[in-house]
């Protein structure tokens, strides 16, 4: 197989991309910058630099698979930022899955996220809860659910297309401001968090990949599936992370705390607060993001680690590091 992948650089697309080589597959991956190229090359890529405004059939000829993964994540942007979201996440999927059917790819794996759920409000959901929506939590929740929207659209009219839809993805080499704070809890360096209440569902990188490439190899055309991985809270997760390394959980910031902090959410990043907090508290107050992976786990055999294990095999590859 001869793959090509957007977002090979960052922390899913870089893993897939890695898995990929371990299969002995031919992976061609799309570089924004000069580093990027090269660390992509470093990993035994086939390397076209340019942007996801640059994809073309010409880009994808002679490949079998397209793993659509790129997206951009930024809270609190000025508006040339909101503008440039809404290019790279709907935009840039839209040309990528058309460039993937002129140049006639068999199989289109679209990465979503759970986000595009919304707020389940306590209840666990599952994918035909996306639909139409006129209120959202961020703006890469709208961006992303506009895609996932157009994506559907494209499946209907007969592209060979999958999409697959991660909940919060943890791991080993997450840059992500959630991964920095996951290894301080595990080193006893993170004394408190915000946001403990936010319900999440958790899923570790590998787990995420694996279901990439059980959507490509035996997902139904036109169909979404949830890579969800358990149930948990944001407290939770790091309560869990500090007690598989034998460290004191990190203590939760009071919300009125948190409301008083939203001057200083650039300064306290390093801390544990978001860096835009006035954002943050408006998509976090009590607000769940809990979904099923059954249709995953019955139709494509997804069998995502539990988060103990999961959280154990950060530590130990963190120790190895």
């Amino acid at each position: 197989m001869r793959a090509f992948v957007t977002g090979g650089t960052g922390f899913i697309g870089g893993a897939l991309v890695r898995a990929l080589h371990s299969r002995g597959e031919e992976v061609v991956a799309l570089a924004r910058s000069a580093a990027g190229a090269s660390a992509l090359r470093g990993l035994g890529c086939t390397v076209v630099e340019g942007d996801l405004g640059s994809v073309r059939r010409e880009t994808l000829a002679g490949c079998d698979t397209v793993f659509h993964v790129a997206a951009l994540n930024r809270t609190g942007v000025p508006p040339w930022w909101r503008a440039r979201m809404w290019e790279t996440n709907l935009r840039g999927t839209e040309r990528v899955l058309d460039a993937a059917l002129a140049a006639g790819t068999s199989r289109i794996v679209h990465v979503s996220t759970v986000a595009v759920l919304g707020d389940t409000q306590g209840r666990v959901l599952d994918e035909t809860a996306v639909g139409p929506r006129s209120e959202f939590l961020s703006l890469y929740d709208e961006t992303k659910h506009a895609a996932h929207l157009a994506v559907a659209e494209r499946a209907a009219a007969g592209a060979p297309v999958v999409t697959a839809m991660p909940a919060v993805v943890y791991g080993p080499a997450d840059g992500t401001q959630l991964g920095v704070l996951l290894r301080k809890a595990m080193r006893g360096r993170l004394p408190a968090i915000s946001f403990a209440e936010l319900g999440i569902c958790a899923v570790h990188v590998d787990d995420v990949v694996q279901g990439l490439l059980l959507a490509c190899a035996r997902g139904t055309t036109g169909e979404a599936y949830l890579l969800a991985g358990e149930q948990t809270t944001l407290g939770g997760l790091f309560e869990a992370a500090a007690a598989v390394a034998g460290r004191r959980p990190p203590r939760s910031v009071p919300a009125a705390l948190v409301r008083l902090a939203v001057p200083f959410g650039p300064l306290l990043a390093p801390f544990g607060m978001p860096s835009n907090l006035r954002e943050a508290i408006r998509a976090s107050h009590g607000v769940t993001l809990w979904a099923s992976d059954a249709k995953a786990r019955a139709e494509l055999g997804f069998a995502p680690r539990g988060l103990e294990q999961g959280l154990a095999d950060l530590a130990a590859r963190a120790a190895r590091a």
